[in-house]
């Protein structure tokens, strides 16, 4: 078993409300339960002695390996090729779309053989509480049951087991044709044990999880050039949306480094208001209102729990259930992937003040005529009150997209998210006839637009900057200058800045998101490429009427994902995949990009 295996070298299953990480190896190595938040059981990915695993593949330490999703699902299948034959194992959890949590859920592994004769091994080591807690071990044949403080788990086997201490081994050789399964149910200390465990019926689960997905898919409205792609990242952001309150989250890990052995290990396993209100966006632009819906009730809950409070009307990120403690640790146990310490838990980054955050909510909200009218007039009252909060607030230098912990700036995205925040506010309040102080945010909306015409750019470089005074700093982030109606995408001042990001911040097509170097951010070390940055320029060149570079771009950085078309943060020297992972920001651009593009290409070849 590989110690530490590529970040790339996993799939992600998942049941609406946590997920696992599966490597290519048929190991899961990351699993936190009964949420995406939860203390981890399996967390060998970030310290391979102490977090955990839970094994099931070929005893062949020579077999290749295959992994890949059945189609338009969420089914992740491991296969393995030897001498002696052909084994797959099929990882996946039943889907759970109630709007209720629940504190039991269940990790199915199925192993069969299709060719030959393949024996598997079966090593479940859990290691509750971040490695934190010690655990004791039930065995009866081949079901048993770890005990640990405030949560049981249950290990079900349709081939005995044996001790390995306090953990379990076992095996099976199959033929061609047969079948097996082990079943993991994670759950309260006082929780009854499942039902017993049989072939036939895990496999009328599996058919029940393939339809579910398949359905699903198919609400979607995109007919475009790359379907397999732009399906699969909305059934990766599907997965990494907590069903009972509809809040994605960010990543389904912690702690994985932006540079191997560097300091810039964050916690991605929480809400943050910008990615959850364009990754929804994202998803309603194909046509999925229900996901759109359900996360505009959530930022309305966010909004309401701060009306009449003192501060900001809203944190930057919470967690899944909208609690907005998210207090920072160090996990000092724990060695990191790779040795890449710190590993964080928690957030700090929740106490910055980021005003960008306005205008990607309101950006969100008024996506669609039905997202929009689930505010109500009572909603109305509460996201207007916060505009004439955000009129009050917006000259004020934060901490801006980035989480940046070197101090606050005056950041030009920031300022435009605040236009932005504006003008869809006051779209909103014509559209639905809402009362309004129109005049005071038309005088906000458009002394911003003043400011940033006038401090946000640097007439040396011909292009807009990262922050005011910061005249040869350029920020990607401002490549949503176009999308969000601040400038026009064919406009010189931007034509001009695009072409100083691709002297500046692009490498062989993909994006930096700034320099560390020129604009230093308080952290040390340096980073990747980041794949948000690199599809929102494929927008903005789409947008820009450059349509062969955008495709270029697009259609190479598809060479960047994992086997299963999954992609994390960011993208290192060497082409490796770094940062927590998969990553909903890069997921819900792709998106982004492919139907800007696709509608761009459709037009050229309409002339």
């Amino acid at each position: 078993m590989d110690r530490y295996p590529p970040i790339a070298e996993h799939g992600l299953i998942g049941d609406l409300q946590t997920a696992a990480l599966v490597t290519s190896r048929g190991v899961v190595d990351w699993f936190a339960a009964p949420r995406f938040d939860s203390p981890s059981l399996f967390a060998a990915l970030l310290d391979h002695d102490r977090g955990g695993y839970f094994l099931l593949g070929p005893d062949d330490p020579d077999a290749s390996c295959k992994q890949l999703y059945y189609p338009d699902t969420a089914l992740l299948v491991t296969r393995f090729m030897s001498p002696d034959g052909v084994g797959e194992v099929i990882d996946w959890m039943p889907p759970n779309t109630a709007r209720t949590a629940a504190d039991r859920h269940t990790l199915i592994r199925t192993a069969r053989t299709v060719r030959g004769t393949v024996r598997f091994d079966l090593e479940c080591r859990p290691r509750f509480d971040y490695g934190r807690a010690t655990h004791t071990l039930e065995l009866s044949g081949a079901d048993a049951t770890f005990r640990a403080p405030g949560v049981t788990a249950f290990l079900q086997s349709t081939f005995p087991l044996e001790h390995d201490g306090e953990d379990l081994r076992g095996s099976v050789t199959l033929q061609v044709g047969e079948s097996a399964a082990a079943v993991l149910t994670v759950c309260g200390k006082d929780d009854a044990p499942p039902a017993p465990l049989t072939v036939d019926g895990v496999t009328g689960q599996l058919w029940d999880a393939v339809d579910f997905w398949q359905k699903w898919v198919r609400g979607s409205n995109y007919r475009g050039r790359w379907p397999d792609m732009v399906n699969r990242s909305a059934i990766t952001l599907k997965l990494l949306t907590y069903a009972p309150t509809g809040a994605p989250v960010a990543a389904a890990t912690m702690g994985l480094p932006e540079q191997v052995g560097g300091e810039r290990n964050w916690d991605y396993r929480y809400t943050w208001v910008r990615d959850g209100s364009l990754s929804v966006r994202s998803l309603l632009d194909l046509g999925y209102v229900e996901e759109a819906a359900a996360f505009t009730r959530w930022l309305g809950d966010r909004l309401r729990e701060s009306a009449g409070k003192p501060g900001e009307p809203l944190q930057i990120m919470y967690r899944v259930d909208g609690e907005p403690l998210l207090g920072e640790e160090v996990l000092g146990h724990l060695e990191g992937y790779r040795g890449s310490a710190p590993v964080r838990l928690g957030n700090a980054a929740a106490d910055q003040l980021q005003l960008d955050i306005y205008g990607e909510a309101l950006y969100a909200l008024s996506a669609g005529h039905e997202v929009a009218a689930e505010t109500g007039f009572r909603g109305w009252k509460v996201l207007s009150s916060t505009l004439d909060w955000l009129a009050d607030s917006w000259d004020r230098p934060d901490e801006g997209i980035w989480e940046t912990r070197g101090g606050r700036k005056d950041f030009t995205y920031s300022r435009i998210m605040c236009w932005s925040a504006f003008d869809r506010g006051l779209r909103l309040a014509a559209e639905f006839s809402r009362p309004a102080d129109t005049d005071r945010w038309t005088q906000a909306r458009d002394a911003i637009l003043e400011q940033v015409m006038e401090h946000g750019w640097s007439e040396a470089n011909r292009a807009y900057v990262q922050h005011y005074g910061g005249q040869d700093v350029l920020d990607a982030s401002l490549l949503l200058m176009p999308r969000v109606g601040f400038v026009s995408p064919r406009d010189p001042s931007w034509l001009s800045t695009l072409d100083a990001m691709d002297r500046t911040l692009v490498s062989d097509s993909l994006v930096y998101r700034y320099d560390p170097a020129a604009s230093p951010d308080g952290l040390r070390g340096s980073e990747g490429t980041f794949s948000l940055c690199t599809f929102l320029y494929v927008d903005a060149l789409a947008r820009a009427g450059r349509l062969r570079p955008a495709r270029y771009t697009f259609e190479k950085m598809h060479t960047y994902a994992n086997h299963v078309g999954l992609f994390a943060e960011e993208v290192g020297a060497s082409g490796e995949q770094l940062g927590n992972f998969p990553q909903a920001f890069t997921h819900l651009s792709l998106i982004t990009a492919a139907c800007t593009l696709d509608e761009a290409l459709d037009r050229q070849r309409a002339k």
